[in-house]
C-alpha cells in the first residue's frame, strides 16, 4: 500500500509542477482598482471624443482599410509597414548591438586612439535629438556613404529580381537604399546607448572575477569571451531589453525621410481617408503588442540567465 501511494504521489508531482507552471496570475484588489480606473478612462475618452468633439467612429471603413490587399494580391498596404517596421527593428537591433559592443570595448581602451573617439561618439550622439540626427546623418552622410561603401550600384542599379530569401531579409530591392540608411539611422543612435549599457555592466563584474581569471592562465580574449562577458550581459539584459524596445519605438522617426514602415504608411491612410483616430489608434495597438512582446521575450531571458549563474 505504502509503495502504491508513493508512485501515485510521485506520478502526480509533475502534473502540479505542469499546471503551476500555467496557472494564471492572482489578481489581488489593487489590480482590480486600476482595471476599473483604466475601464472608466477609457470610457470617458470614446464618449468626449464622440459627443464633445463631435467625432463619428468608423470601425468598419478603419478595418476596410486595413485589410485591403494590395495591387496584383499583395499584402495590405497596412502589414506592408507592419513588416517593413518588424525588419528595420531587427536589423538595427543586430547593428545597434555589435556597433555598440565596439563602442564599449573601445570606452574601456588603455589606448587613446580608441578610448577618446569611441567616448565623443557616445556623448555626441547622446546629446543630440534623434530627430536632428536622422535629418543631418540622411542628407549630408547617407548620400556620400553608399557611393563610398560601393554600394550605388547594388542599391540604385539593380535590375534583377529578388529571391524569396532576400525579399523576405531585405524586402523590395527598390527600396534597399531606404533600408539601409533607416538601420544605419537607428542603429547608429541606438548603439551609444547601448554601448554604456555594456560599458557599465563590464565595470560592475567583481575584481576578484578578473583576478580568478587571471589565475587560470586565460588570455586576454578567453577571459573575456568564457568568464567577464557572460556574467555582464546577465545583469544588463533589463537595460538592454529598453534599449531593444526603445529601437521599436524610435523606428516611427524613420518616416520622416520617407522609409515606408508602419508610421509612414499610417501617416498615408489616415490623410487620404479622414479616418484619424482609428488608424491612428490601430498603429499605436501595433506598436503596443510588438513591444510587449519584446518584454515578454526579454523577461524569460532574464530568468534563464539568472538561472544559469545561480
Amino acid at each position: 500500500m505504502s509503495s502504491c501511494s508513493t508512485a501515485k504521489k510521485t506520478s502526480s508531482q509533475p502534473n502540479n509542477r505542469s499546471a503551476a507552471r500555467f496557472s494564471l496570475p492572482q489578481l489581488k484588489l489593487l489590480d482590480y482598482v486600476l482595471l476599473a480606473i483604466v475601464g472608466c478612462f477609457l470610457g470617458w475618452l470614446y464618449y468626449r471624443s464622440s459627443i464633445g468633439i463631435n467625432y463619428h467612429w468608423q470601425w468598419h471603413k478603419a478595418f476596410d482599410l486595413v485589410f485591403t490587399p494590395g495591387r496584383n494580391g499583395e499584402l495590405p498596404y497596412f502589414f506592408q509597414g507592419v513588416i517593413s517596421t518588424i525588419r528595420l527593428s531587427l536589423w538595427g537591433m543586430v547593428f545597434a548591438a555589435a556597433f555598440g559592443l565596439l563602442l564599449a570595448l573601445g570606452r574601456r581602451s588603455s589606448l587613446v586612439f580608441f578610448r577618446v573617439p569611441a567616448n565623443a561618439y557616445i556623448q555626441l550622439v547622446r546629446n543630440i535629438p534623434p530627430l536632428v540626427f536622422v535629418f543631418i546623418f540622411y542628407f549630408f552622410i547617407s548620400s556620400q556613404l553608399v557611393p563610398l561603401l560601393g554600394l550605388d550600384d547594388l542599391f540604385r542599379n539593380y535590375h534583377g529580381h529578388e529571391n524569396r530569401l532576400q525579399y523576405f531579409l531585405f524586402g523590395d530591392a527598390q527600396l534597399w537604399e531606404n533600408l539601409f540608411s533607416g538601420i544605419l539611422c537607428i542603429g547608429l543612435i541606438a548603439a551609444a546607448y547601448i554601448a554604456e549599457v555594456i560599458r557599465s555592466g563590464i565595470d560592475a563584474i567583481a575584481k576578484g572575477q578578473w583576478e580568478a581569471a587571471d589565475s587560470l592562465g586565460l588570455s586576454k580574449w578567453d577571459r573575456f569571451r568564457y568568464v567577464i562577458f557572460p556574467q555582464a550581459i546577465a545583469g544588463i539584459v533589463p537595460a538592454l531589453a529598453g534599449q531593444f524596445i526603445s529601437i521599436v519605438k524610435d523606428s516611427s522617426i524613420i518616416s520622416l525621410i520617407s522609409i515606408q514602415e508602419m508610421t509612414f504608411v499610417g501617416s498615408e491612410i489616415a490623410n487620404s481617408s479622414g479616418l484619424i483616430f482609428e488608424i491612428w489608434l490601430l498603429v499605436g495597438a501595433v506598436y503596443l503588442v510588438l513591444c510587449l512582446s519584446l518584454s515578454l521575450l526579454f523577461s524569460k531571458l532574464e530568468k534563464r540567465s539568472l538561472r544559469h549563474l545561480s
